[in-house]
């Protein structure tokens, strides 16, 4: 995680991600490292320790100790917890990129290009979309320093084949085929690898004006805290656990984990991880995540409010394999009440309570068996395979489903048997005994496949049937409960069910709380009138006369089709009407558009964007989050009027 900020609920969805597939993997009978950790070097970093003036360091061990938290919270079973400004990863930095400096893969040169502060790249005319950074969406400014370089190019031909060769190198598909057809078969250009415009990195040890540019510091602490030694002699533990079974990142950084990362490991004569996993993101219902706006969803406040296993069991269950996810409150209550506190929470509850009612807790299986049984039967021992088929291609919302599928089958098997109605007849009583012991035998399997994915749920459920969660190795067997077991006297309500307006009424509580920090906050304010951006070259007055600008009245607007940012907006400009098309979709809706006096720079030649003509440009302001607002007169202004 990058320490610019805390970690907001998409950010901490890949973390519980991560966790769910090492528990797993390790119930499997693997020997699991997991390691996850902080970014903390780089010019972001250090733009926002000044705007909150303190030193970068005192920043990012604010900030790293917030992630952490925030990890531990989630119930995260990682085995290391590693920060790029440990003194032991910067030492082995600095001697893995002398040793690429000293067989000649980097050199040293000029740089001048196209960059982005916020996802510190730089980019080329033909890459950007829409004239911004194809990453964030944000202004990128022309950047010129002396910097050293590394030998993409070299390597180019080699990356491509070995893509091709190793065909589930980079998941999803259609990641793959991004990283293929946008970057590495137009021709990989040398890369950036140093900077000397800010002090905020690991030093380069033999030109100290240059820091080392931040993606060969973060991407090298997959290898530099298992100990290795770019010199020779290994740590036992980098032997062991290198190279990675899987990289999980975020598919906005898999650029550099799929064409950096593997182009230096080659260089450095390692071997490549065995798979990269660009997951999707989890966006907000209603537009991008932002303080302003009082919508940024925080892992703990949800925990205060659902527990932790709801949370981690929602971003696990609305998360497709490759397309991005939404959350909201009312999704939120949705999933709770329906799947947790109905599906699961009223399947254990009603089990326990009827063998405490019927047969004083104990639980016999008395071999009086049922047509339905058999289906039921059939269904639970089915269910590790097809879990294990859907983890092994890290459809992990799929898994969670299949476990679902049990518990809704016994909810089924109860309205089947009928267990009130056997109870009622003193001659099927034996029947009525087999009927709870294969609920019984059925809920422990799927609390045992749970595991993974809600850890303290599976446990608190086995606690309740008063025997252990079962081995993956022996869930294909039906019948392993302990017959003659007693289950508890005092079963517990594992999730209660959630009235929406309680719901609602927090988060609007929680977004007053945020949008009063966001207008009124001191730390706010001085970010807000310290926001730096790197300066373009000086213009003539004659070429600033060029341009011109006029208040416009937006009289029409709607959503550009197949586009996730742009609107298409009708400006009347005097007595003329533009169309204009503006990358502000998550900030506005077409309603709110409407009747908007606006600054627009008129004379901007035609341009198609996503195929849509725009005869304009409206001009906004972006705060440090990256948030936009629309630049309005001060005072009413006609329609035409002159901007100058």
């Amino acid at each position: 995680a990058y320490t610019s900020a805390k970690p907001h609920i998409g950010n901490t969805y890949e973390i519980v991600l991560a966790d769910v597939i090492a528990r797993y993997k390790r119930l499997q009978g693997y020997d699991v490292y997991f390691q996850t950790g902080t970014d903390e070097h780089g010019i972001k970093i250090e733009e926002k320790a000044t705007a909150a003036g303190v030193k970068p360091q005192e920043f990012v061990d604010e900030v790293a100790g917030e992630i952490k938290r925030i990890w531990d919270l989630m119930n995260t079973s990682y085995d290391k917890f590693v920060r790029t400004t440990d003194p032991k990863h910067e030492k082995v930095v600095q001697h893995i990129f002398k040793k690429m400096y000293d067989q000649g893969d980097i050199y040293k040169g000029e740089y001048k290009g196209l960059y982005c502060t916020p996802c510190e790249s730089f980019w080329t005319e033909s890459q950007l979309v829409e004239g911004k950074c194809p990453d964030c969406g944000r202004d990128v400014s022309i950047a010129k320093e002396e910097a050293y370089f590394f030998k993409m190019s070299k390597y180019s031909k080699w990356l491509e084949e070995y893509i091709n060769n190793n065909p589930s190198f980079i998941e999803p598909v259609a990641r793959k085929n991004e990283i293929m057809n946008n970057f590495i078969k137009p021709g990989l250009q040398d890369l950036c690898v140093s900077r000397t415009s800010f002090k905020w990195g690991i030093p380069v040890t033999f030109n100290d004006k240059h820091i080392i540019y931040v993606w060969i510091d973060a991407l090298s602490n997959y290898i530099t805290f298992l100990g290795y030694n770019p010199n020779g002699d290994s740590r036992d533990t980098f032997n062991k656990y290198w190279p990675a079974d899987i990289h999980l990142i975020g598919k906005d950084i898999l650029r550099f984990h799929t064409i950096y990362w593997p182009i230096m490991l080659m260089a450095l004569g390692e071997p490549l991880p065995k798979q990269v996993f660009g997951h999707p993101w989890l966006l907000q219902g209603d537009g991008k995540m932002s303080k302003s706006k009082g919508n940024v969803i925080y892992a703990d406040d949800l925990v205060d409010f659902f527990g932790v296993d709801a949370v981690r069991f929602f971003v696990l269950h609305e998360m497709p394999f490759e397309n991005d996810g939404v959350i909201t409150w009312e999704l939120l209550v949705e999933r709770m009440n329906s799947e947790l506190a109905n599906t699961l929470g009223n399947l254990v509850n009603r089990t326990i309570s009827m063998s405490n009612k019927y047969f004083g807790g104990v639980v016999s299986n008395r071999g009086v068996t049922g047509d339905v049984d058999e289906d039921l039967k059939a269904v639970a021992v089915g269910t590790y395979a097809r879990v294990s088929e859907k983890m092994e291609s890290l459809h992990v919302a799929d898994a969670i489903t299949e476990i679902f599928a049990l518990f809704k089958r016994c909810n089924k098997y109860i309205d089947e048997t009928e267990p009130w109605v056997l109870a009622k007849d003193e001659a099927k009583k034996d029947r009525l005994a087999t009927v709870l012991y294969n609920l019984c035998e059925g809920i422990n399997i799927g609390a045992s496949l749970l595991w993974p994915f809600l850890p303290e749920t599976a446990e608190r459920i086995a606690g309740q049937l008063n025997t252990g969660l079962r081995e993956f190795d022996s869930l294909d067997v039906f019948g392993a409960y302990p017959d003659g077991n007693k289950v508890t006297d005092t079963p517990e309500i594992l999730f209660a069910r959630l009235d929406i307006k309680d719901v609602l009424a927090e988060a609007e509580r929680i977004g007053e709380l945020q949008r009063a920090e966001a207008a009124g906050g001191e730390d706010q304010k001085e970010e807000e009138n310290a926001i730096d951006i790197p300066a373009k070259d000086e213009i003539e007055y004659n070429d600033f006369g060029k341009l011109q600008f006029q208040v416009g009245e937006i009289i029409a607007c709607e959503e550009v089709k197949n586009s996730k940012k742009l609107l298409c907006s009708q400006v009347k400009i005097g007595s003329s009407v533009k169309q204009i098309v503006s990358g502000i979709k998550a900030y506005y809706k077409p309603k709110e558009m409407v009747g908007k006096k606006v600054m627009v720079l008129v004379n901007l030649k035609p341009a198609k964007l996503a195929g849509v003509l725009s005869e304009g440009m409206l001009l906004c302001a972006e705060d440090a989050e990256g948030n936009l607002a629309l630049m309005t007169p001060e005072r009413e202004m006609p329609s035409g009027a002159e901007i100058c």
